[in-house]
């Protein structure tokens, strides 16, 4: 995700956050306020109390409802469950509000395409969360990838979230990896590999998935997904084969708040000029399209 250089010569955006939970306090909020190119403005949660305690450390203006939050900002940034920002985005971008979204943009396809659809109707602009996607490693490894005849590819995502601890959300726990992770590596392996055109899965996405590949390009991916697995650090690895030696790309280097300064440039450079990066609602219903046929796939299996 190349993101402009040079001085951020424009306004800042005024960022109205949805959302108090451990994610919209340790990433959106410190980012959004830490500015230039950003400026947090309120903070709304269905828990005033929570609210409270994310918008205090930064001066932001607690909204006492949704409306008052859209009344008070330009752009709005979602830190809640897929189903909370299926139903409260399209309504910000029937507002002219720039949208900063989570993945997966709903809890099922149905919801993602009333959020892509609320989107395009708006002509506002929109992206995605996809931390990794900020990183310049992130980018380096794709750029090589575009170099290379790819013939197959490993890859997985794996962290232990699930089994305890403030992430380990009711939405995680019943949709389980595909859902939550599955956007990430889809992504990154889309990317990398070229278009996914079918998806075979296998396991059970609380647990431990398999998804099989097939791209456009001929190539045949395979990722594997858990949140219920007990490692010392969240692991993302993704290894390419070809005619030429393996490429590979693993995040245990990675320090993730690296990615949010390109995050935050980005999102307001598209604010200001209008024109959204290839992360946007668009991307994200794409990817939201590979995840259902992932899901049916592991339905249609024949039972044991």
């Amino acid at each position: 995700m190349t993101t402009p250089s040079g001085p951020f010569t424009h306004p800042p955006v005024e960022v109205g956050l949805v959302g108090a939970g451990p994610w919209a306090r340790a990433m959106h909020a410190r980012m959004l306020a830490a500015g230039p190119e950003t400026r947090l403005t309120a903070v709304w949660a269905r828990r005033p109390a929570a609210a409270h305690e994310t918008a205090a450390p930064y001066g932001a203006h607690v909204a006492a409802s949704f409306d008052e939050l859209l009344d008070r900002c330009e752009a709005v940034a979602f830190a809640v469950p897929p189903a909370v920002q299926a139903e409260l985005a399209p309504r910000a971008a029937r507002k002219g509000k720039a949208l900063l979204l989570e993945k997966p943009l709903g809890p099922d396809l149905a919801s993602a395409e009333r959020v892509a659809d609320a989107v395009q109707a708006a002509g506002v602009v929109s992206q995605l969360v996809l931390t990794k996607r900020y990183h310049p490693a992130t980018d380096t490894f794709l750029e090589a990838a575009r170099a290379r005849e790819i013939t197959g590819a490993r890859s997985c995502y794996l962290h232990g979230a699930f089994l305890g601890g403030e992430f380990a959300t009711g939405w995680r726990l019943e949709h389980g990896a595909l859902l939550d992770l599955g956007p990430h590596l889809l992504d990154l392996l889309d990317t990398a590999v070229g278009p996914i055109k079918a998806i075979r899965s296998s396991g059970d996405s609380r647990r431990w998935i398999e998804l099989t590949c097939e791209h456009e390009s001929g190539a045949v991916s395979q990722a594997s997904l858990s949140g219920a697995v007990a490692v010392p650090r969240a692991l993302t690895r993704i290894d390419l084969f070809g005619p030429q030696q393996p490429l590979s790309y693993d995040t245990a280097d990675i320090n993730h708040e690296e990615c949010w300064p390109i995050l935050r440039r980005a999102f307001a450079t598209a604010v200001r000029t209008g024109r959204p990066t290839a992360l946007d609602a668009t991307r994200g219903l794409y990817l939201q399209r590979l995840i259902e046929q992932a899901t049916h796939s592991l339905a249609d299996r024949p039972a044991a």
